[in-house]
């Protein structure tokens, strides 16, 4: 007795299936000469026949019917198998864990995540938001895997990690449209008396944004500090007073938030790092990360 044939086998299980060589050709992209030609040579290899014409389409002789049961079983559990592999493949999606320094911007954490889930190694992504020394020390305990800040990790805590500069952009100040008309003028002295909204004391960016204020001697009014910079653009975008925001992110903050750029301090540099345990970049996740920053976000 010859070997069995499990594509031949499969071919014949597709033409019983559908009830026509055309139909089943069409369902295994084949042509339904190649399809007639295989079924020829399975029937030949068994010695019996399988089919028998009726009409326009074929009926299982009574070797075909028992031969069927078999087919059904065995392409049936493949299916099957194929499923859980599939499904296993899904549940063991790498943990990619990352801490966000509450300080950085949300939407430049989304821009460089993304491209991230965009690699060919399906991750789960864990995001956490907080304080960077907590952050840095879940880092030490290989509890994350990366830490975006907007600092550099300071020489006097004694953690071994590595800082990677993503980028760095000037700041832009936003505000409402009514905000904007109240204040007009001349840029930066309209801003005399305006009222504001700025990062927190625990934000590296406020002590620069707080000499640029003096160095122009502007007499503004802080009305609120914020760790969370997101909340302190969603009281801007309520018209409780101007905010400091990337020049980078500029045309998806006035989108976002409806508010208007009244005008760019370059010279306040905001700088986005990268910290990690390993000196070089290898991991493919982080790989994307860095490149984004610098071909797309910072360019």
């Amino acid at each position: 007795m010859p070997s069995l044939n499990y594509k031949h086998l499969r071919y014949y299980w597709m033409v019983a299936k559908t009830g026509s060589i055309a139909k089943a050709a069409e369902q295994l992209h084949l042509t339904p000469h190649a399809v007639s030609g295989q079924i020829n040579e399975f029937e030949q290899s068994l010695g019996v026949e399988l089919f028998k014409k009726s009409g326009r389409n074929l009926e299982l002789t009574e070797a075909g019917r028992r031969i069927m049961v078999y087919a059904d079983d065995i392409f049936t559990t493949g299916d099957q198998l194929l499923d859980v592999l599939r499904n296993q493949l899904q549940t063991r999606r790498r943990h990619f864990r990352v801490g966000i320094a509450d300080a950085v911007p949300k939407v430049i954490a989304y821009r460089l995540l993304e491209p991230a889930m965009q690699i060919e190694e399906p991750l789960r992504l864990n995001c956490r938001e907080g304080r960077l020394d907590l952050l840095l020390a879940e880092l030490a305990l290989h509890k994350l895997d990366v830490v975006i800040a907007d600092r550099p990790l300071g020489n006097h805590l004694s953690i071994r990690a590595y800082n990677h500069l993503l980028g760095k952009c000037g700041l832009t100040i936003f505000g409402t449209a009514a905000l904007a008309k109240k204040f007009a003028g001349k840029f930066p002295q309209r801003l005399q008396g305006a009222p504001f909204l700025i990062p927190g004391e625990d934000v590296a960016v406020q002590a620069k944004i707080m000499r640029w204020m003096g160095d122009h001697q502007l007499q503004t009014v802080i009305v609120g500090e914020f760790d969370d910079g997101a909340l302190m653009k969603a009281f801007g975008r309520a018209g409780a007073g101007f905010f400091f925001a990337p020049s980078a992110m500029k045309e998806e903050i006035c989108r976002q938030y409806k508010v208007q750029a009244v005008g760019e301090v370059p010279e306040i540099i905001e700088e986005i790092y990268l910290l990690t345990t390993d000196r070089r970049l290898n991991d493919p996740a982080v790989v994307a990360i860095s490149e984004t920053a610098k071909q797309d976000l910072f360019a």
